[in-house]
This record gives C-alpha cells, structure tokens and sequence, in this order.
C-alpha cells in the first residue's frame, strides 16, 4: 500500500508537476491492472470472455457412479437415503435387485467404463455443431470423475474405472479444437463434514475449508477449464462456500484468469444475480431478450440429466424440438447447453448420439444464424409460422421453425431498400421478394424446401434494417 508522508517544505512548482504527472501514470497503471476484489460489486463488473457468447452451442454430460443403478435420475442416491420419506419406486427397485444391505457406494466397483473412448466423444461432440464441452467433475454424490486428493477412495482413480476420466476427456476435447468446462457441486449430500456445518447453521465451515475449496483450487491447477459450471449451491449462503474469495482468485491470479467463464450458482439467492452468465434455474427460458448473458440448459432425456437403464422414446426430445429450442435461446441472446448422459461402461446412447448428429447437420449449413450472432431488434415474429431472428454483421437471419403453408412467406418487421437480398442457407441462388408496403416488410417466393430432418430452414437478409 501507498504511505503519504508530510513534506518539510513546499517542492519547486516543476517537482509538484513531475509528481503530479507521475502519479498519474501511477493511476493510469493501476487502472489497467485492476484487481478483482471478494465481493458482488466488484466481481459482477468482470466482462465475460468472448469465446462463451460466439460460442453459442455446448454439450453437457452427466457421468457418475449414479449412471450405475441407472434409475430415476442422478439424484438416486438422495432420493433412496436422504429424503424423508424416501421415493418408494426407489425402494422397490433395491429390494428386488439388491441383497439387502446393499450401499450406495457399492455401485462405484461397477462403474467400470471398460467401453469409454475420449476420441470418440470428441469426435460426436465436434460433428454436433458444438463448441464447448462440460463434464461433470463432480455432482452432489461426491464422487470425483478425477483423482481427486481430497476424495480419497470415492473417485475414478481409486475404483470404478481406474482412470483420470476429466483429464482424458480434456486432452481430446482441446485436440479438437471445442473449448472444455467442468461441472462442480458445491455441496455433498452424505459428507460428514457438510452433514455437520450444516447441522451447526453453517457457522462453522470444516467442509469448505478442507474439502471443497483444496478440491477446486486442485482442480483449476491441474485442468485449467475454460468454464466452471458451479451447482449445489442453494443450502448455504455464497459467504459460507467463500464463493467470492475463490472468485476473486480465479480471475485475478488463476492459470485460466483471462479465459475462464463461470455461472450464477455460487450461495443461496446468488442465481439469475451474480455470477458470470446466469442459468437461473435448470431449463430456463425468458420470456423476453434479457439484458444479461444467459445460458438453457436441457437434456435430450426429459426425465433426467444421468443415464436412465429404462427410458423411453417418447420421453426423449425429437431433432426438431431440440433445434427449435436452440434457434429461440440464441435468438434471445442465450446459450444452449444440451445434456446427454452416458452408460456406465462408457457409451453414449445411440439415439442420443442420433440426436447429435442431426444436430450437427443441421448447423452444418444454418450455423452461420447461430454462431458468434447477435439478437437483432425484434426477436420472434409470428406471421403464418413462428420466425426467430438474430443478426450477425449487416446480415439478418430469419429462422423458420415449421414448413411454411403456402410457397410464399411474409415478413412483417425487416424494413427493406432496393439493395435487399434474400438467400436461403444451402440454396445455390437468392429468392425472389416484392415489399408489402414501401420500405416496410416483404413477401418472399420460397422454393421448394429441402428436406430435413429438423424441419428448420434459415434465410439471410441482406440490406434491411
């Protein structure tokens, strides 16, 4: 810190001047290596590393020893033993494939992941059309999918599979060129040292100090994710998790200071305030254009977020609903982070990899509506079918999400000029148009649509406003 002292004497009017300008160029330095300080004012005013919003398009994955009994949701585990009473389906299934007696953490042994292929993964992650990938680090169970020094015994190296699943995955994430984050669960169900702050209020803080903040400073060093998808935040307040201490550290004097993103889930009451991006609440979807960054997570599997052994086709999200729903976030400035969950053994189901697919075929030739866009000034217009605008450059993109009735269509809200062109995405040559009234909207001659499996189609407008 500065000290000021008192000068004897008053300094010639050119040493005042010398000084005057240096501290200036003092100020001007600090200003530019300005420090993030612990608390909300200060950490919320951190901007938002661009590679995140051009980015648009994410893929979650929720693995763990939960993916193992395979039934009801991730929150197996809780809703067997931890809620009062337990859920009586997750009753039954124990006691009639279970001897009894059987542990939770008996199910770890059997997550084998004999059949897991990073490159595999990598290469359906790219071929979706994502640029960003998170994996869970951890969820509320505990268990680390990394061999965690501070969860002895009850991660991936020690038993189950034997082997470093989020550095494995990272290294052929990063190969192709997809950026990698981790999901990370504040709190532990079972954890004695959780189970006993919060029995104390939260007033003493044994599991923050020496479980979950090593664990996340460990992690961080060692990974170096460019995102940090925090949860489990919502029983204690961020001052108990010291959220905004760690925060401050990880954009201030991290390895991944510069590039590093980061949600709102960080203490009760945190989420849809502060933070980086907000997710809000799990599948969350603004009515209107928010004035913050934003971020829909969903899952292909209605029901839940981990690998279910008896899900349905009927409960899961067809291709067209998955690209309507990702063509509605991004035009109302959000990103879309799509959830599968994977097999214990290491596979992603294939009708979740169908999904992938036809996702990725889809943005093959309407990414370029998606990617690094901006909502424009009107986002959804509902003429004859819903049509979803977004803007990138002096293009407008305008996104159909059903077949059009009749081979024209008409767009109320572009204000047109005599230089205006219309392309559609993957059609060789521009569509013919005439305006509905001078200047103002425009009737376009749609040829006959090709076929997809999505049932989307994008036009580019050039020249409107």
């Amino acid at each position: 810190g500065w000290k000021l002292k008192k000068l004897a004497e008053r300094p010639p009017a050119r040493t005042v001047t010398m000084r005057a300008a240096s501290l200036l160029l003092a100020a001007l330095v600090c200003q530019a290596a300005a420090r993030y300080t612990p608390d909300w004012t200060s950490l919320d005013s951190r901007p938002l590393p661009a590679w995140y919003d051009e980015a648009k398009v994410g893929i979650f994955i929720h693995w763990g020893v939960f993916s193992v009994p395979g039934f009801g949701s991730e929150w197996f585990w809780w809703h067997w033993k931890g809620q009062e009473p337990p859920d009586p389906s997750c009753v039954k299934f124990m006691s009639e494939n279970y001897p009894p007696g059987f542990s939770y953490p008996e199910f770890a042994p059997q997550f084998h992941a004999e059949f897991f292929d990073p490159e595999e993964w990598a290469d359906l992650f790219k071929a979706s059309g994502a640029k960003y990938v998170v994996l869970t680090a951890k969820h509320h169970e505990g268990f680390t999918n990394w061999g965690s020094p501070n969860s002895w015994n009850w991660n991936s190296v020690d038993t189950g599979p034997h082997r470093d699943l989020v550095g494995d995955l990272g290294d052929a994430v990063r190969n192709r060129s997809l950026h990698y984050g981790l999901y990370n669960s504040l709190f532990e169900w079972f954890n004695p040292l959780y189970l006993t702050d919060k029995k104390n209020g939260f007033k003493t803080q044994e599991f923050v100090m020496q479980k979950l903040l090593p664990e996340l400073y460990n992690m961080v060093v060692r990974y170096r994710p460019e995102l940090i998808w925090s949860d489990g935040d919502w029983e204690a307040p961020d001052t108990y998790w010291h959220s905004p201490e760690f925060l401050a550290w990880l954009y201030n004097d991290s390895p991944i200071k510069d590039v590093i993103v980061t949600n709102d889930r960080w203490g009760s009451g945190c989420s849809c305030k502060h933070g980086g991006y907000y997710n809000c609440e799990d599948k969350y979807t603004p009515g209107q254009l928010p004035d913050h960054k934003w971020e829909k997570c969903t899952s292909v599997d209605t029901r839940s977020w981990g690998y279910r052994r008896n899900m349905k086709l009927s409960e899961l999200m067809d291709l067209p609903t998955i690209v309507k729903d990702l063509v509605a976030t991004v035009a109302l400035g959000g990103n879309y982070l799509l959830n599968v969950g994977p097999t214990p053994d290491g596979m992603i189901p294939a009708l979740f990899e169908e999904r992938l697919r036809g996702l990725g075929a889809w943005l093959q030739v309407n990414g370029e509506a998606i990617y690094a866009s901006k909502p424009w000034r009107i986002q959804l217009e509902n003429s004859t079918i819903p049509v979803w605008y977004t803007s990138k450059g002096s293009s407008v993109y305008a996104t159909l999400t059903a077949n059009p009735p009749k081979p024209s269509l008409q767009l109320l809200e572009p204000k047109t000029s005599a230089s205006t062109k219309v392309t559609l995405l993957g059609f060789p040559v521009p569509l013919p148009w005439t305006p509905l009234q001078p200047g103002v909207g425009l009737t376009i001659l749609l040829p006959n649509l090709p076929f997809t499996a999505a049932q989307a189609w994008t036009l580019r407008l050039d020249g409107v406003q």
